[in-house]
């Protein structure tokens, strides 16, 4: 028998291969990012791996994909079940880019401490939204979702492995081994031929559009390895020849702990693709739509980090628009020192930031009675802090990322209303529950907390509660 998390994980190694093999680039970032890692582990020691050992960032990887119907993602979210994969979060890409990209997105991962630490594939998962008007008018609307509902995805057979995995948590070895080469062939790029005046009317409102709409498959985007020196990888990566997108997506580089999320990637390529002409004929052409993105993972924000965070974000953004000419990572580290914490511990005991407690054996053994309280534990050291990785996405980040890479800017009606999409919508859409990531973080901090209160026979110990 296969259990759930080792088809996740096959899973992740084999769209790793077919990635590679479709976009070779893309095995270059990878090649790349363990050098990366395994140069930063000799740098730094152990210090290196205080957000994930070396074998958990190397095996790490996200993809992303894109469906057009509510249906479609049902169904994705059928095959993720059955690899341990749970919704969580909910992202309006609508809002956060500049230009044209008219799609809500979840993140599928496994939300367990210990699943995460066999292997934390994830698959950030957009949805078109094709109900939108300032994207879509009405008559474009009709001709795309009677275009999308004549389409199949996933075969039948496919997704009935998927629920028997999901059910059981398991599948023998036959049945697991059709599953994997399935799940792989429906992510692999098509190569039936692309009509190219109906993909060109999408592509006048989105690229992102006319990538999921324009097509009658969906395909892997990108597959994105994570890396513990992100600005090394980024000055590799152009040193090799291969053309990277203008900036690192995120939180800049500073002094201070590493938060949230930073990505970046290397340009969507042309990558030839058979085309429908209208008299009929088929010839090659050329789509630019996949591309090798890469990230550096940080320290998990609570609400009031995420404020903050936000905050320093809208600071940034009016220096420049006050200083044109100023670059924005010079800004964005000057805004950093002066309001993010500079340290684990104060990010801590502000409650900005998410750490689980574990009690140290050295003085767990010397005879003497704990303090009561959470900071006097550490401070006396009982106890010692360890940051949660987050583990999720940043809409702005992602949109950025998603904007760099397009062959234009698209079309938007900021004029008309835009079409209500919200985390409750998205869970009827998927027939299951959307987990709140803040929630999932702040209960692995409540477990560890309780786990500290019944190794040093203490009472409930309370999280922090510092606030902005």
């Amino acid at each position: 028998m296969i259990s759930q998390w080792r088809l996740r994980a096959a899973f992740a190694a084999r769209l790793s291969d077919m990635y590679g093999r479709e976009v070779p680039a893309y095995t270059t970032l990878v090649d790349v990012s363990r050098e990366v890692n395994a140069d930063v582990l000799r740098e730094r020691g152990a210090d290196a791996e205080r957000l994930g050992s070396l074998g958990r960032v190397t095996a790490e990887r996200h993809g992303a994909i894109r469906v057009g119907t509510p249906a479609e993602l049902g169904q994705v979210a059928r095959i993720f079940g059955a690899l341990g994969m749970r919704p969580v979060g909910f992202y309006d890409l609508r809002e956060a880019a500049a230009s044209a990209v008219p799609v809500v997105s979840t993140a599928f991962r496994p939300v367990d401490e210990e699943e995460l630490a066999r292997n934390p594939f994830r698959v950030f998962t957009s949805l078109l939204t094709p109900a939108d008007p300032r994207f879509f008018d009405d008559g474009l609307r009709t001709r795309l979702e009677a275009f999308l509902a004549g389409r199949e995805l996933f075969p039948p057979e496919l997704l009935a492995l998927a629920d028997r995995a999901e059910t059981e948590r398991e599948l023998p070895d036959e049945e697991g081994e059709r599953f994997l080469r399935l799940a792989v062939a429906a992510f692999e790029l098509s190569r039936e031929p692309v009509d190219r005046a109906w993909y060109r009317t999408l592509e006048k409102v989105s690229a992102v559009a006319a990538d999921i709409g324009g097509v009658r498959s969906t395909h892997l985007n990108h597959l994105t390895p994570r890396v513990l020196d992100i600005d090394g990888l980024y000055a590799r990566m152009t040193g090799r020849g291969i053309e990277m997108i203008d900036t690192i997506q995120g939180p800049p580089r500073w002094e201070g702990p590493d938060v949230l999320l930073r990505q970046t990637s290397f340009r969507a390529l042309d990558e030839s693709r058979p085309m429908r002409e209208p008299d009929g004929t088929v010839a090659e052409g050329a789509l630019r739509v996949r591309f090798g993105e890469v990230e550096a993972r940080g320290i998990a924000l609570t609400p009031e980090g995420r404020e903050l965070y936000d905050g320093m974000l809208g600071l940034v953004d009016a220096r420049l628009a006050a200083e044109p000419g100023a670059a924005r990572a010079e800004v964005a580290r000057s805004v950093w020192a002066a309001h993010l914490p500079a340290t684990e511990r104060e990010l801590d005991a502000r409650g900005l930031a998410y750490f689980t407690y574990r009690v140290s054996p050295a003085r767990a053994r010397d005879g003497s009675r704990p303090p009561a309280g959470l900071d006097a534990l550490l401070d006396e050291g009982w106890v010692r802090a360890e940051p949660v990785v987050y583990e999720d996405f940043l809409p702005r980040s992602a949109a950025g990322i998603f904007q760099s890479n397009l062959s234009g800017e698209g079309s938007r009606d900021d004029a008309r209303e835009g079409a209500a999409y919200d985390t409750d919508w998205l869970a009827g859409a998927l027939g299951r529950e959307v987990l709140d990531p803040y929630a999932l973080y702040a209960a692995q901090r409540r477990r560890s907390l309780a786990r500290v209160a019944e190794e040093l026979d203490l009472p409930e110990i309370a999280a922090p509660q510092g606030a902005v």
